[in-house]
């Protein structure tokens, strides 16, 4: 019988292994993930979650019953330490299980500070998992002072939180502007307005030179020349896809695993999906970190297991909540050499273009722009900067 291994039991994975049932699969279904909790939602952990807003149930993918009514057998609290590709196997602890076909959603690991600089003192935490939230929620005390280490949206989006929870809130970003690396001028613009409104100490061109305490942390002395008094400290530096396993077992990786436009990596029967790997994508290779791309990459590599041959089109869009704001992104901005701002008062929308040609949209409680933006890259249309540019200007006409 034909057997189909997931390592990974987060969104790609869940994903993948209940479109290989809902698309009729009839083989064995395996789901392997290292933490104990069912799939789960990870965007909510460090916003709903840690305000107490939603439990830990509402948060499963999936309840115990699906992958059960399925005939999915779910392994989790279990670590993957060997794949072979040439027997077709991989290794968990003493056990060694055979697969026909093997998919890697192993998704990524958030990049921590280095411990010479006090990165493992106490009181440091990264936002990645359940584990990483239940460990920091007893730190976010009313009065206490949060330091956030980097301006990205992940950090951005913990700031918000600890503001709701009564913190005192300290941001440091080493680049000259928050979101440098993702966002174009006028977006970071809007978001450090943002932030600064709700009393948040954000610096920018600022970076961390130590963390400083006795076991726990205390203090933190930054690359200005001040020094800080902190009671915790949330590290937003990015993440690096969990590539490990894969380069072991000789795996091709560049910027994550490897694939084909199907999903396929170097290895025979062996695919990849989610966060941890980098596909083709109009001429060049990129590694998207969203749940839209886990769910959809994952899904097709379902289908192709099954025998659909189909290409991985991807479509990105992901989005992040921040306070009452409601960010949505729409395409990639990657080349673009202007903006566009449709300032609708409380909606806005920044609007990315190559030339004449419209990449991508950072809608902020706007989500008309987002979806008729959204719709006009997928599209191929034109989106003229002027009607954009008019907050009474007709989007919807442009989608004719």
């Amino acid at each position: 019988m034909s057997h189909v291994v997931v390592i990974g039991a987060g969104q790609a994975g869940s994903s993948c292994v209940a479109k290989l049932r809902n698309g009729g699969f009839e083989g064995q279904v395996t789901l392997i993930g290292s933490e104990p909790a069912l799939p789960y939602q990870r965007p909510p952990l460090s916003k709903a979650y840690l305000l107490g807003e939603m439990p830990l149930e509402r948060m499963f993918l999936r309840p115990d019953s699906f992958y059960t009514d399925n005939d999915i057998e779910v392994r989790t609290g279990e670590t993957v330490t060997a794949i072979d590709t040439s027997a077709q196997t991989v290794t968990l602890g003493e056990e060694v299980m055979e697969y026909t076909d093997l998919v890697l959603t192993t998704g990524s690991t958030p990049n921590r500070l280095p411990a010479a600089i006090g990165g493992d003192l106490n009181g440091v935490f990264t936002v990645r998992d359940l584990a990483d939230v239940d460990a920091m929620a007893p730190w976010c005390k009313q009065g206490k002072t949060a330091l956030i280490v980097g301006g990205g949206y992940i950090g951005l989006e913990a700031a918000a939180v600890c503001c709701k929870l009564g913190l005192n809130v300290v941001l440091v970003e080493m680049a000259d502007r928050i979101l440098q690396r993702v966002a174009a001028p006028e977006t970071s613009d809007y978001f450090r307005t943002l932030h600064t409104s709700h009393s948040v100490d954000l610096r920018e061109g600022v970076g961390l030179t130590r963390l400083t305490g006795d076991g726990t942390v205390t203090g933190a002395d930054l690359t200005d020349g001040t020094s800080l008094d902190v009671d915790l400290v949330i590290v937003g530096v990015g993440i690096t896809p969990a590539t490990q396993l894969a380069e072991a077992a000789g795996i091709k990786i560049d910027n994550g695993i490897e694939t084909d436009v199907r999903g396929l990596t170097s290895a025979p029967h062996v695919w990849a999906a989610g966060d941890c790997a980098s596909f083709p994508y109009k001429g060049d290779r990129i590694r998207l970190e969203s749940v839209p791309n886990a769910i959809d990459q994952a899904e097709c590599v379902a289908e192709n297991i099954m025998g659909a041959a189909k290409d991985y089109v991807a479509r990105p869009w992901f989005w992040s909540d921040q306070y009452d704001v409601k960010l949505q992104i729409a395409g990639l901005n990657t080349g673009y050499d202007h903006v566009v701002t449709r300032d609708g008062g409380t909606a806005k929308s920044f609007w990315y273009y190559a030339g004449d040609t419209l990449l991508a949209v950072d809608a902020a409680n706007d989500p008309r722009a987002y979806m008729i933006g959204k719709r006009l890259i997928e599209a191929g249309k034109k989106a003229d900067p002027a009607v954009v540019a008019d907050p009474d200007g007709d989007l919807k006409a442009m989608l004719k």
